[in-house]
This record gives C-alpha cells, structure tokens and sequence, in this order.
C-alpha cells in the first residue's frame, strides 16, 4: 500500500469516529436516554376480598300438620310466592267436623238446662218470700241454675276446642315468603309426628349471606381495624357487594355482622354473614354467592406492576437517585384486584423516584428522567 492512500485511509477512520460520537451525544440530547420516571404520592385506594357464601332467607320456617288427616288440596306450587294468610294446604279429617256439629248440639241443650233452672228459680223466689217453702229451696234452685250455667260453659269450651281442630285443617301461611319443595301428594296420611314438613317457607325480605374467615384473616383483620368489639369493627367497613352465581353484582348493598363468636376447631374459621335487603325477591334461599368485601387504604404507594420485575423470588423496582442514576431497589407488595398495581408494603416510601419502563437498564446508568403523570395512572382504581 502506498503511503499517501494509507494516511487518506486514517483521515477517513479519524472522521467516521468523530462524526459517530458527535451523533451519540445528538441522539443523547435529542431524549433518547429518557425514560418515564414516577414520584411516590400517597393515594387512597379501595382493595376487595371475595369469600364464598351461601345465601339463607330471614326466617325459614317449617309448615307442619297440627292434627292427622288425609291431605285434600294443596294451593300452591313449589317455589311459589304466598302472602301471610294465604290457604296453602287442606287436611280432611270427618271426625273434627263431627266434633263442631257435637259440641254446638250440647250447647243447645246446655242453654235449655240453664233455662229451666232459671224458671225452677223464678217460681221459687215468690214462695220463699211468702213463706210458703223454705229458703233453702231457693239455695238449691241458685245453686241448680249455677251448675247448669257451668255445663254450658263447659259446651261452650268444648266447641272452641272443636273449631280449633277443625281450624287446623286449613293450613294457611303465617307470613310472606317463598315456598320450598312439598314431598306429599294429595291423599297422602300426615300428622304432626310425620317427619318430613309439609314443606318450607322462607321469608327472603331480607337474605344472610354466610362466609367463613380463617383465623389468621380474623386476626389480621382485628389488628389494622380499630373497634372493641368485633361487630365495631365490622362497622367501621364500607358496604359490603354480593356477586351471584352468574358472576352479576347484586344492585344493592349489605352490612357485615358476626353471625358466630367461636372458631370452629375442625376447620379454624369463623362464621360472619352480611344482610343484603331483597324487596324484590330476586334471590332465593339456598342460593350460592360470594361476598366481596371491601377495604380503604387511606396513604397507600402505588407501582405498576409493568415497572416490576421478579428475581430469585423477589421483586425488585429501578428506583432514580438524585444524581439520576438508576439503582435496583427489593419491595413488597400486595397486588391491586385488578392486577395492574402493587401496593407496597416495605422498600419505598414516598417521594422516591420509579422508572416505568426500561427492562434492559442497568445499575448505575444515569438517565434523563421524564416526569409520569401519577392521577393518570391511577385514575383505573377508583
């Protein structure tokens, strides 16, 4: 190679360097070292727990016979909505109607006795007072008419009693609710001792939607909540949501009480149940749900999870010192329900700097910061 194209070719390398590094430093200001950059802000976030529950109406009562008979009618059909009073079965026994047309015969005949001793009185009275008998015929005639007035009460009693039992064969609802299964057919034999109820009714006005906590949620929960009792607690938590079984939210909301103050031992919860009005009878007793159940963070740190990343089952952030440089900071964090944020529990505090992006960054790289709106992301969660 002659000297003269060696020396053009170093020229021309000098160049390439020096235009190659001028373009860095072009691209550097232009931004493309900047990454987006959030500061810490306290923010007030509302995280749910869901537990399972099963759904029970206000009062569930059991509809049994009073008297033994055959079942004549039945009025209404499974699932059924009644009112209070309505005719929902009816039980023939003759002998009960037999027993009102009985009683009102001895009343009648009672009456007659009373009558009688009445008159045999009467005519006793003047001759006493003429003293033309003794006066203890007219003690007997009061006391005969006392006893005849006492067997007619007596016949009154037993009619009572009669239209009492005959009262029992129509067996009418004592409140509003809906029906649950009849197992009996008509003509089927029942009686107060039959084992099985005539059927159920469950007054849903109202429903209890029972869940199980386990001992370590309870006591958790006890800790962070302040109240004396575990019911003042409870109240201190906002309404709590249903979610049926088809995955719909129910439209109105319910409040959390205790429903039992032990810890079951065989399977270490706790029962709890939250009311939920039902005015319109959409839910139904026996139904199964789930009860989300929310909770207030009043000054929680909020960091994407997209600006997380995991390592040796750790998680760590990029936090940006003040001489904007980058450092791998470990947190914990509890994920938000939607997934899309960790709310941290140790590792940052407020005022520190998080890089949102930038996978690939390494300790110790300074960079440009670019100011992320915080409203903007959180914006999502409430």
């Amino acid at each position: 190679m002659k000297k003269g194209t060696f020396i053009y070719l170093v020229m021309a390398l000098v160049i390439l360097v020096s235009c190659s590094g001028n373009q860095k430093k072009k691209d550097d200001k232009n931004g493309n070292n900047q990454y987006e950059v959030l500061t810490l802000v306290p923010d007030t976030v509302t995280t749910f727990n869901d537990f399972p529950a099963n759904v029970q109406g206000e009062d569930i009562i059991e509809i049994r016979p009073m008297i033994d008979g055959y079942l004549e009618n039945i009025y209404v059909a499974e699932g059924a909505t009644v009112k209070k009073g309505q005719l929902l079965f009816k039980i023939r026994n003759p002998q009960y109607e037999q027993a009102v047309i009985t009683a009102r015969a001895a009343i009648k005949s009672a009456v007659a006795d009373v009558d009688a001793a009445q008159m045999d009185l009467e005519k006793v009275r003047p001759l006493v007072e003429n003293d033309i008998v003794s006066k203890y015929q007219l003690k007997s005639a009061q006391y005969t008419l006392e006893s005849k007035q006492a067997s007619l009460a007596q016949a009154q009693a037993t009619l009572a009693n009669a239209q009492t039992n005959l009262g029992y064969t129509m067996i009418r609802s004592p409140q509003n609710g809906a029906i649950g299964s009849i197992p009996y057919k008509i003509g089927a034999l029942v009686s107060s001792s039959t084992t099985q109820p005539l059927t159920t009714l469950s007054n849903t006005g109202n429903v209890y939607a029972y869940f199980s906590v386990n001992e370590k949620q309870l006591l958790s929960f006890s800790s962070k909540v302040k109240g004396n009792t575990l019911q003042e607690k409870l109240n201190k938590l906002p309404a709590a949501t249903l979610v049926l079984a088809d995955g719909t939210v129910y439209s109105m909301k319910g409040k959390l009480e205790t429903a039992s103050g032990l810890i079951t031992t065989e399977t270490g919860t706790a029962s709890l149940k939250a009311t939920f009005p039902n005015p319109l009878g959409i839910i139904r007793s026996g139904a199964s749900a789930t009860v989300r159940v929310p909770r207030t963070i009043d000054s929680a740190l909020l960091v994407p999870q997209a600006a997380s990343y995991e390592l040796q089952n750790k998680q760590f952030v990029r936090v940006v010192k003040s001489n904007n440089m980058v450092f791998s900071v470990a947190i914990t964090g509890k994920p938000t329900n939607d997934g899309q944020f960790l709310i941290v529990q140790s590792g940052l505090k407020a005022g520190d700097r998080v890089v949102l992006d930038g996978p690939n960054l390494k300790d110790s790289t300074i960079i440009v910061p670019k100011k992320a709106i915080a409203d903007s992301l959180h914006k999502s969660l409430n």
